[in-house]
């Protein structure tokens, strides 16, 4: 949906993939260049696992970039761009997805294998180091580092932090559980977030 923020208007953007509407979509993300990659999760996980990753580019273009993933939730891209980490809540995992120079991805592999919690990992953020934050249904909030290892832990009250976002060094959380907005100071400011306006100049 396309939000008009002068006059409030919602109008659809995208309402199907081709010929075939979309299963439930959830999160999304913008590059620098205006595209935008969000995933589409409805009712998929381990035993369905048929959920996907789109790329809507800056120019109109629908693209699926990946259709096999158990339950695709949280996406952001790498500091260069050239990488999509998508949170697979199902299967308890961050998976990182290569974007090739042709636009296609190849070689789709595992990131961060997670365990414990109540439902995996949900929404993502990355910092201007190249760390991956991940909310953690169940358990709480992680960092990563650019290769993945662990630096840091937020065991927030409540155990349902569902959507995460910086402000700065402010992580902002929502913990679903109890409808508050929790906020932590974080070792480094969030990567600098784009939307389509940001984009066009």
């Amino acid at each position: 949906m396309a939000l008009d923020m002068p006059s409030g208007k919602v109008t659809p953007l995208i309402e199907t993939f081709r010929t075939e509407g979309f299963k439930g979509v959830n999160d999304l993300h913008f590059g620098a260049n205006g595209d935008l990659y969000f995933t589409d999760q409805g009712q998929t996980g381990l035993h369905d696992p048929t959920g996907r990753v789109y790329r809507y580019t800056a120019a109109g273009q629908l693209t699926c970039l990946v259709g096999t993933v158990p339950s695709p939730n949280g996406i952001v891209l790498d500091l260069h761009e050239r990488v999509v980490y998508v949170a697979v809540t199902r299967a308890n995992a961050v998976w990182r997805v290569p974007l090739m120079i042709d636009g296609g991805v190849s070689k789709v592999g595992l990131a961060i294998q997670l365990s414990g919690g109540l439902g995996g990992p949900d929404g993502l953020a990355l910092d201007a180091e190249g760390g991956l934050v991940v909310a953690h249904v169940g358990l709480g909030v992680w960092r990563f580092d650019a290769l993945g290892r662990p630096t840091h832990f937020i065991d927030p009250p409540g155990r349902f932090v569902t959507n995460i976002a910086f402000k700065g060094r402010q992580l902002h959380m929502t913990e679903s559980s109890t409808g508050t907005i929790l906020v932590a100071d974080m070792p480094f400011p969030g990567k600098a977030m784009f939307g389509p306006a940001a984009a066009k100049g």
